[in-house]
């Protein structure tokens, strides 16, 4: 087969189902639709061409198969005249109801922490993420080595699901699943030092650090891109921004912060992805300010919210940590709604507004994110002469100027700085810095 031919070739198919229990239906804001939608959107994040999808209520779980027999063999008759390659199934599985349903449909099934695995599989680009990756993916496939692997062959290696386990989880057994954990644990060590040493080259050069955390396809990696003038793959897929990216950004009056894009998050996030990823997402943990991106224009925008919300607290992050809530994608919105949350910019209400998209409410945004990370700030004198242009270049790097002076040779600032850069500036400019007053 020609490379033409090759990249012409039609995805996989796949039949999405997705499992919704009455008692959640009854209590959830979320609705079953929605999480149908979220599923097949999870499905096209990797490539998957979806022929069928359907909702299958649930009121008591079954043991062998999870849904009951009648919806088994209803869905049973529809993949044998769809012939899908895959059978997505949009809930939690055993591997017991596992191997059963795929004896059942005659078909490869996933459950949703499968599927997601295999998203995150796809889109790791660094040694990190591919290490968080396969740890995830051992840690849920060692409960599934009872399977029958002979249909899962693949030319291939490595590991996922979409083709099979690959020739090493062919071969391996629990002894070296646990063997190989045991590695990549030690490795991920390894990376959890190099970003504490990481974070304390950055307290030298104290720059406060604002993560942006949101569920996933909010627009995080759309407004870093803006805030920052960067180009990290922003795309309208779930999970499009896997690997953490950091860049510098200069707020209005001239205050800088690192912005960290993170990971998005989503609803029942495996927990097996919320273990591998914790080193990378000790960023979050470790950030003065944590950003909230939501998707103001979805239907489940509060649900999401909550989903977040509930990710942040198993990460443990401290319900007193400083967090801006940011409605993101205003331009979708209906223009008298847009006015009305762009006029809560102007008032100061909590939640900012935005567009990251055309740019709307940035201003706001980035007076508000100056605002919460200078509320600690001191305010220092500083006289220097005309001809020290280094060290009023080091000024301008380090601290804001809210004021400047010049008379008879001398430069008079008025400065605020970091409480950790006091005694930096103590140190450059010993003897011309006026005794330090908190800011009022």
């Amino acid at each position: 087969m020609s490379k033409r031919e090759k990249r012409a070739a039609p995805a996989a198919t796949a039949f999405v189902i997705h499992v919704e229990p009455k008692s959640r239906s009854e209590r959830s804001p979320r609705d079953a639709d929605e999480r149908l939608a979220e599923a097949v959107g999870l499905a096209a994040a990797i490539g998957l061409g979806v022929v069928e999808t359907r909702i299958a209520p649930l009121s008591r779980p079954t043991p062998a198969t999870l849904i009951g027999s009648g919806k088994v063999a209803e869905i049973a008759a529809d993949a044998k005249r769809l012939e899908p390659e895959l059978i997505i199934v949009n809930a939690q599985l055993s591997p017991v109801q596992q191997r059963n349903l795929e004896k059942a449909w005659d078909a490869k099934v996933l459950d949703r922490t499968a599927l997601i695995l295999e998203i995150f599989g796809a889109r790791a680009a660094t040694r990190e993420g591919r290490l968080q990756v396969e740890l995830a993916h051992l840690t849920y496939q060692r409960s599934r080595l009872v399977r029958s692997w002979t249909h899962l062959e693949r030319q291939r290696g490595g590991f996922g699901f979409l083709g099979g386990p690959g020739e090493t989880q062919i071969e391996a057994d629990r002894r070296l699943i646990g063997d190989r954990i045991v590695k990549i644990k030690r490795e991920l060590e390894g990376v959890k030092r190099t970003r504490a040493l990481g974070r304390q080259a950055r307290q030298k050069v104290p720059f406060p650090v604002v993560a942006l955390v949101g569920y996933t396809n909010a627009g995080k990696s759309t407004l870093f891109n803006r805030l920052t003038k960067s180009d990290v793959v922003a795309k309208d897929l779930l999970f499009a921004t896997l690997d953490p990216t950091m860049r510098g950004l200069k707020l209005p009056h001239g205050a800088k912060v690192i912005l960290s894009d993170t990971v998005g998050f989503i609803a029942d996030l495996p927990t097996e992805l919320v273990a591998a990823f914790r080193a990378t997402l000790e960023e979050v943990l470790a950030a003065d300010v944590i950003a909230h991106v939501r998707d103001a224009a979805h239907d489940e925008s509060e649900a999401q919210k909550a989903d977040v919300l509930k990710v942040l607290a198993e990460l443990g992050v401290p319900e007193d940590r400083a967090t801006i809530e940011i409605l993101n994608k205003i331009d979708l919105l209906a223009v008298e709604v847009r006015a009305g949350l762009l006029t809560g910019n102007d008032r100061g209400k909590q939640a900012v507004a935005v567009s990251a998209l055309t740019g709307e409410g940035l201003p706001a945004l980035l007076g508000r994110l100056e605002a919460d990370v200078s509320h600690d700030n001191i305010s220092l004198d500083l006289s220097l002469e005309v001809s020290d242009g280094a060290g009023l270049a080091w000024v301008y790097r380090h601290a804001e100027v809210v004021r400047r002076r010049e008379r008879a040779g001398r430069i008079a600032l008025s400065l605020r700085i970091s409480p950790q850069n006091a005694a930096r500036f103590q140190n450059r400019f010993p003897g011309k810095i006026k005794p330090i007053q908190l800011r009022v």
